[in-house]
């Protein structure tokens, strides 16, 4: 079945890749994805496929039933949503929109998933429901979670969920994942730090001095990390802004400074040790130095945990398309993070990444960046691998 998908899949390849560049052409941000909410709704019913609109305010699913009797339901989840960059890659099809762009792939997991909306339409030789969940906002806005707010596993109930990501600093040709954590969960922290401010050249002995509190604090931040996790576990502190002053009045002491910045974890019990530790340290440095603290932590998505027995079944369909050789059942976790993780801790399921490195190394420029565009050419294996999924989950084998 893979090579006859492959096979068959070439035959409108160009049409997927048109559809894929399209949408990069015609990027929108989270919770603004009215064009490509509306473009994949049309596809899908042109291709027979039952559609609902408007889960999760512009989320979309696409329903495919099998011609098998059969009870059980899985899904295929693919994101929609572009980012806060300006595109440098002076491509025919790069972004039409200033200061926005598809610099994550989400153009090109949208088109996989349409692909396989439009094989899995004509070859229904399956038993159960596949369900194609097409996400809005997984860059921060809240996609997955308003979706299943809106009763997505309620109203489309899956035994399973799969969700699909490129990767370019693999080759093109190769799949990653691991059972277990497999990224990381993602939190921001805020501390405002209080004092007197004074004058910086005559007076500063009469003040109480944040600067010097903010200077500890970073440093100590480190400590947590060094001293405070367990060395065989892993965690992240980053400093992302210190904003305190004015550089038109150097000679001031600022009596406010807040210092943000992101924490990443794999566990619960070190997710609550980083909150913990960081507002022990910001408030106990603050009163050693007569000042005050306000520490605000705000839990993100969690960790994106793969669960065993769909993570092995994922596995033999990556190796069963391009070979167990190029296939990592070990990979090493990633400090990123993906909302995904809120759907597998509603249903078991796994995350996978499919390698899109085209350059002579087997890499190309990495997510996030501005030079970054979807390698067309994975188009088919992605939909291939959705097939795959429908075949194994819900065909023959698995009953």
């Amino acid at each position: 079945m893979p090579n006859a998908v492959l096979e068959g899949v070439a035959a409108w390849a160009d049409e997927l890749t048109a559809i894929r560049r399209d949408i990069h052409a015609h990027p929108e941000l989270g919770m603004e994805e009215h064009r490509t909410a509306a473009l994949v709704a049309a596809k899908l019913r042109a291709w027979g496929v039952e559609v609902t609109e408007g889960v999760g305010r512009l989320g979309v699913v696409g329903t495919i039933r099998g011609t098998r009797p059969g009870q059980r339901a899985i899904g295929l989840r693919a994101d929609m949503d572009a980012l806060q960059i300006t595109e440098t890659t002076g491509l025919p099809w790069a972004s039409t929109r200033p200061g926005v762009m598809h610099a994550c792939g989400h153009d090109g997991h949208t088109a996989m998933l349409l692909g396989a909306a439009r094989w899995l339409s004509r070859h229904r030789d399956f038993a159960g429901t596949v369900h194609l969940i097409f996400q809005p906002a997984e860059e921060g806005r809240g996609g997955a979670r308003a979706m299943l707010a809106d009763g997505l596993f309620d109203r489309f109930p899956c035994d399973a969920v799969y969700g699909l990501h490129n990767k370019p600093t693999i080759p093109a040709g190769s799949f990653a994942t691991r059972k277990g954590p497999v990224l990381a969960a993602a939190d921001r922290f805020c501390v405002t730090f209080r004092g007197t401010g004074g004058h910086g050249g005559s007076t500063p002995h009469l003040a109480t001095d944040v600067t010097v509190v903010q200077a500890h604090f970073v440093l100590a931040l480190q400590t947590i990390i060094g001293r405070n996790v367990p060395a065989l576990e892993a965690a992240v502190l980053s400093v992302g802004s210190i904003q305190g002053g004015s550089p038109l009045s150097s000679n001031v002491m600022p009596a406010e400074l807040v210092v943000t910045g992101t924490a990443r974890s794999y566990s619960a019990r070190v997710r609550d040790l980083l909150e913990q530790r960081i507002g022990e340290l910001a408030q106990g440095l603050a009163l050693c130095h007569g000042c005050s603290a306000e520490v605000e932590y705000s839990r993100g998505v969690p960790a994106t945990v793969n669960h065993d027995e769909e993570t092995e079944l994922a596995l033999a369909v990556a190796g069963g398309l391009v070979g167990k050789d190029k296939v990592d059942g070990a990979m090493a976790p990633v400090t990123g993070a993906e909302d995904f993780a809120l759907m597998l801790e509603a249903r078991p399921g796994n995350f996978m990444f499919i390698g899109s490195g085209a350059g002579p190394e087997g890499t190309s420029p990495n997510l996030h960046t501005p030079q970054f565009d979807f390698n067309d050419t994975i188009i088919p294996l992605g939909v291939a691998y959705w097939v795959g999924l429908v075949e194994r989950e819900l065909g023959l084998e698995r009953g």
